[in-house]
């Protein structure tokens, strides 16, 4: 590997480190739960399992290919790897966050897909859909996952917890915080006694996605 390349390997596993530190500190997990990826090249670069984030250092970097064989380092990948692969096969994701967020993990228990309470569900790609529960570290939860994600960038795992991809480590972050966020007020919207929530028309949704394609800073 080139010079250039192993810059880019240490600063992009210098941002996994940060990302999962992150869904940490901001409650999204606990302890070892939840992982992260992001991808640089043929390299997926990953958390290991059940190594706490706050240990992790600039010499335990986790690298495999698109096929999960082991590229790079001594510690064994998260046993969400076929999830992780899933979606750089399917997908152009630079980057791969997966939590057990609290709000989230609730309504993945109550609904096949979250009701389009706010237009931040546009931000996902549309209304989220929970994926089929199937165990952790399985073919097959990865295999409901990528139904799920048809069309987004983002669902919900039954009984599990969220997924999320984006073109950078903040963007896949930043869709798992609204994930939760959008959760969060389903639940809370829902709970009234008596009442039941708005909801947004397609068309409206429609409409807010059409918007956001504009939206943000020129260039």
């Amino acid at each position: 590997m080139t010079d250039h390349g192993q810059d880019a390997i240490g600063q992009a596993w210098r941002g996994v480190v940060a990302t999962a530190r992150r869904t940490a500190a901001e409650g999204l997990v606990v302890g070892t739960s939840g992982n992260v990826s992001a991808r640089v090249g043929p390299v997926v670069l990953v958390t290991p399992s059940g190594v706490p984030y706050d240990r992790l250092g600039p010499g335990d970097a986790v690298g495999v290919d698109l096929d999960g064989r082991q590229v790079l380092g001594r510690l064994a990948p998260t046993s969400e790897l076929p999830l992780h692969l899933a979606v750089y096969r399917d997908t152009p994701a630079a980057a791969v966050v997966h939590t057990h967020a609290v709000h989230a993990t609730a309504v993945s228990t109550l609904v096949t897909e979250v009701p389009p309470v706010h237009y931040a569900a546009a931000l996902l790609g549309g209304s989220v859909r929970t994926a089929a529960y199937a165990r952790y570290g399985t073919p097959e939860l990865a295999e409901h996952m990528r139904e799920a994600l048809r069309d987004r960038t983002g669902c919900l795992l039954r009984n599990h917890g969220t997924v999320t991809y984006g073109d950078t480590l903040d963007q896949a972050y930043e869709r798992t915080a609204q994930l939760e966020w959008l959760c969060r007020l389903w639940l809370a919207a829902s709970s009234v006694p008596g009442r039941e929530p708005s909801l947004l028309t397609p068309d409206q949704m429609r409409d807010v996605q059409d918007a956001l394609e504009g939206y943000g800073q020129p260039g």
